[in-house]
């Protein structure tokens, strides 16, 4: 196990060379790493004993028992959770149904739990590797080592013409690059949302509000507590086995299971909720901010200056009138990835030369 959850580590490790916005990674690496993290967690029953373990009578198998309700369901009844525990019940949620077979509660979900952390895991890894596919290691490859300024001049001064000259040659060609990121953020934003529809029709309708009833059961007297992770996880569930008697009459065995699983299950799905609304927000403000950079060309330069301070305001305005939105992105994204002083010669040799190019053109 430990080894296992060891090899995620280098998803978290910083990269060298950054193509993508903080939050596209917290969605892609942390996100993806906290819920196949979490899957694994809850299929390694060994750290919280048997998943399941149900009382039964001396004269029944219990391992026959506990496979059996494990695989058909366990239920509770829903009213049984306002009655007191101790007096009016044994265990939230565990009451008698009277015949009333329609007000059982069926709890068919834990099951399914880890296989479906480990497919949401999936889908938050997909932006990244769709990502990966359209880059294509472009970054890498105009960077050239430039992110370290320990070089030989010589080698930095060639190194700075063949990107000048790659960037001059395929100017105005890098709209699809930027284009392709940025569909890319909002399918991480449609990844969230839709994974957020699909936990709640996974919970019965339970997991939108599943957050917002921990936060106020705290505030709630004792007498009227209704504790929603028990709600949605119970701890105590009941089972009902068929058998054939003695003289072939069918003897019904009505068991309390315990689901032990479930202590895991709901502090899982407590942090999920309040990860995944967290992120979605900040999605929200990412996919506005670059709505902004499209459709508002004039806050260009002054997020290039922001993002290397030693670069004069006047050069990055002069480059913002020069390029479209695609070869800024480029000149944008080696900020972060070039030693500052070579990026601050590179740029301004760069708008020089576009400068003369267009002195000539006219």
């Amino acid at each position: 196990m430990y080894k296992l959850l060891g090899g995620l580590s280098k998803y978290l490790k910083p990269q060298e060379i950054v193509t993508d916005s903080l939050v596209f990674r917290m969605h892609n690496h942390f996100t993806a790493v906290l819920l196949f993290t979490c899957s694994m967690l809850i299929t390694a029953t060994q750290f919280v004993g048997n998943p399941i373990s149900c009382i039964v009578p001396s004269s029944l198998p219990s391992n026959v028992i506990n496979t059996y309700c494990w695989i058909m369901s366990t239920f509770t009844m829903p009213d049984a959770f306002n009655r007191q525990v101790g007096t009016q019940v044994a265990h939230p949620g565990v009451g008698n149904d009277y015949g009333d077979i329609t007000a059982r509660k069926y709890y068919t979900y834990y099951q399914w739990v880890c296989f479906v952390l480990f497919f949401q895991a999936v889908l938050c890894y997909i932006p990244q590797w769709l990502w990966s596919v359209w880059e294509g290691g472009l970054m890498r490859a105009l960077v050239m080592g430039m992110n370290c300024g320990m070089e030989s001049k010589d080698n930095i001064v060639k190194k700075k013409n063949a990107l000048m000259d790659y960037l001059m040659m395929h100017i105005r060609n890098h709209n699809t690059y930027v284009y392709r990121y940025f569909a890319c953020e909002v399918l991480c934003l449609i990844n969230i949302v839709g994974q957020l529809y699909m936990m709640n029709r996974f919970f019965d309708g339970e997991f939108f509000s599943y957050g917002l009833r921990v936060l106020q059961v705290s505030d709630t007297p004792q007498e009227d507590r209704i504790d929603p992770m028990i709600y949605i996880f119970p701890r105590v569930t009941k089972c009902i086995f068929h058998k054939y008697g003695a003289s072939g009459t069918i003897q019904q065995h009505d068991s309390l299971c315990v689901l032990s699983l479930n202590i895991v299950n709901e502090k899982t799905y407590i942090f999920i909720w309040f990860w995944f609304l967290i992120l979605c927000i900040m999605l929200i403000f990412l996919i506005i901010y670059r709505a902004l950079i499209i459709f508002t060309p004039m806050i260009r330069p002054r997020l290039m200056h922001m993002s290397t301070r030693c670069l004069p305001i006047e050069t990055c305005q002069s480059v913002g009138k020069k390029v479209d939105l695609g070869d800024w992105w480029i000149l944008y994204i080696l900020s972060s990835n070039m030693d500052s002083l070579i990026y601050r010669d590179f740029l301004m040799e760069f708008t020089k030369k576009m400068s003369n190019n267009s002195s000539k053109s006219v």
